[in-house]
C-alpha cells in the first residue's frame, strides 16, 4: 500500500483579548514565507482598529490583507492565485459560511490558519469558534494577562464609561467608546449575566 502525506489542514489560535493571536498568526506566516510558499490573508471589513489594509497585532507586527466581508468572497481569490496556504484573521466576526469555506479548502490540500476570540464580552462561545474549534486539525489556545490580578486570563471585559459592559448590551458594537481588559474566572465581571441563565 502506498501511503503518502497529504496538504490540508485547519489550524486554529484562539484566546482573549492581548493573549497575542494575530502575534501568533503572523509567526506562522513568516515561517511559511522562509519555506518559499505562498500565502492569502484575508480580515473581516468590520475590523479597523489599527489598519484597514492590514492585520496589526498589538505589538504593532503587520501583515498585509484582503478585506472582505463575507466568507464567500475567499474562495475566488484562492482559485486565482493557488496558494499552499490561507489565514484568516478575526475569524469570529465572519458569518456561518465561513465553517463551510475552511472545510473546502482544507479538502482542496490547503493549509487554513485562523485566528479569534474564543468567548465574547459575556464570556460566552463567540459566533462561528466553536465549530472551528472542534473541526480543526490543531488547536492552540493563548492566554493573556489578567490586569486585575496578574492570573492567566482567558476572558475578555469590555468596559464603556467606566464600568463593565452589561450582558444584554450587542455582542459587536462598532465605533463605540470602549475598552477591553484580559481577565481571568474570577476577575471577569458581567452584569446581569445571572439574570439571564
Amino acid at each position: 500500500m502506498d501511503l503518502q502525506l497529504k496538504d490540508g489542514w485547519i489550524e486554529v489560535i484562539s484566546g482573549s483579548m492581548y493573549a497575542g493571536k494575530t502575534e501568533e498568526l503572523l509567526r506562522r506566516l513568516r515561517r511559511i514565507q522562509y519555506a518559499k510558499k505562498t500565502y492569502l490573508v484575508f480580515k473581516p471589513k468590520i475590523d479597523q482598529r489599527y489598519s484597514i489594509e492590514e492585520i496589526v497585532s498589538h505589538n504593532n507586527s503587520k501583515q498585509k490583507s484582503i478585506i472582505i466581508q463575507h466568507a464567500s468572497e475567499i474562495e475566488p481569490y484562492v482559485k486565482e492565485a493557488h496558494p499552499y496556504a490561507v489565514a484568516i484573521d478575526e475569524v469570529q466576526f465572519f458569518d456561518r459560511d465561513i465553517i463551510d469555506v475552511c472545510e473546502r479548502l482544507a479538502d482542496q490540500g490547503i493549509r487554513v490558519i485562523v485566528a479569534g476570540l474564543d468567548r465574547d464580552f459575556r464570556g460566552e462561545p463567540f459566533g462561528v469558534m466553536p465549530d472551528l474549534l472542534c473541526r480543526a486539525e490543531y488547536v492552540t489556545k493563548l492566554n493573556a494577562i489578567c490586569q486585575v490580578c496578574g492570573a492567566p486570563a482567558t476572558r475578555t471585559q469590555r468596559i464603556i464609561d467606566g464600568k463593565p459592559a452589561h450582558y444584554t448590551d450587542p455582542i459587536i458594537l462598532v465605533g463605540a467608546k470602549e475598552q477591553y481588559e484580559a481577565r481571568c474566572r474570577h476577575c471577569h465581571i458581567v452584569p446581569g449575566k445571572n439574570d439571564n441563565h
